[in-house]
């Protein structure tokens, strides 16, 4: 099963440590484009006009100068550097060992800067966001789009990739062919503000709950133990099964 999951905008780092090493880092394939958008992004925040250029308030800057540092500063595990409304759902740290290892297999975190990462993988707090036009890049999803395909469809293998992204990181990978068929976006009807909190219990029910399923239907029997659901048929080939899901109350 694969689950992909936005990044989140705020983003913690541990204060010791050691720096990352890409060459440890999940989907060693995109190296190469993580190399450029990093240098890009350095440059860019370099400019006495950085916070104009990734599209962020002057009141952000200090969130901004951390991309002067990515070569140094500590490396955290991506499970800790994403925070905010989904990951606190998800809660990590209160599964088990069973849910973690699942947790750790199954879930790929979209990132403006990496690319693809793991919840293991090491990396740093930064400031970088999808729908960003780099100066000497262009569009960071432009970037992303030509390469992300060739790790992502095959880390799904056999069964469904349960998409919880957000419309601007959606935009970057659309599944195709046989993944396509076994492509499944999670929906919150009526709840925009809640969205991210739902998506992340889902994310999260799957873990604990360990079923695999091959097929959206199979997702939608795992998820239903959880959650009101209702499946929709994808309304032509290639575009995604829709799985809309609200919480049950306690």
């Amino acid at each position: 099963m694969l689950i992909v999951l936005p990044p989140s905008e705020s983003k913690s780092n541990r204060r010791r440590g050691r720096p990352a090493d890409p060459s440890t880092w999940s989907f060693p394939e995109l190296g190469r484009t993580r190399e450029r958008v990093a240098a890009h992004l350095a440059t860019a925040s370099a400019s006495p006009s950085a916070t104009t250029l990734l599209g962020v308030s002057p009141g952000l800057a200090d969130e901004v100068a951390r991309n002067l540092t990515l070569g140094s500063a500590p490396a955290t595990p991506a499970a800790d550097v994403y925070t905010g409304v989904l990951y606190d759902a998800l809660d990590l740290a209160s599964m088990d060992a069973a849910a973690r290892r699942r947790a750790n297999q199954w879930v790929v975190i979209v990132s403006a800067l990496h690319g693809a990462v793991r919840l293991r993988d090491r990396i740093t707090a930064y400031r970088l966001s999808m729908d960003v036009n780099l100066p000497g890049l262009g569009p960071v999803a432009a970037a992303w789009r030509p390469v992300l395909g060739d790790v992502l469809a095959p880390a799904a293998g056999r069964e469904v990739v349960v998409d919880c992204r957000s419309s601007t990181y959606a935009a970057v990978w659309t599944p195709a062919g046989d993944v396509a068929d076994r492509w499944v976006q999670v929906r919150v009807p009526g709840a925009s503000h809640m969205a991210k909190h739902t998506r992340g219990l889902v994310a999260r029910h799957l873990c604990v709950d360990g079923r695999r399923a091959r097929t959206p239907e199979q997702l939608a029997a795992v998820v239903a133990d959880g959650f009101e659901v209702a499946l929709t048929p994808p309304v032509r080939r290639g575009r995604p099964w829709v799985l809309d899901a609200v919480a049950r109350q306690a």
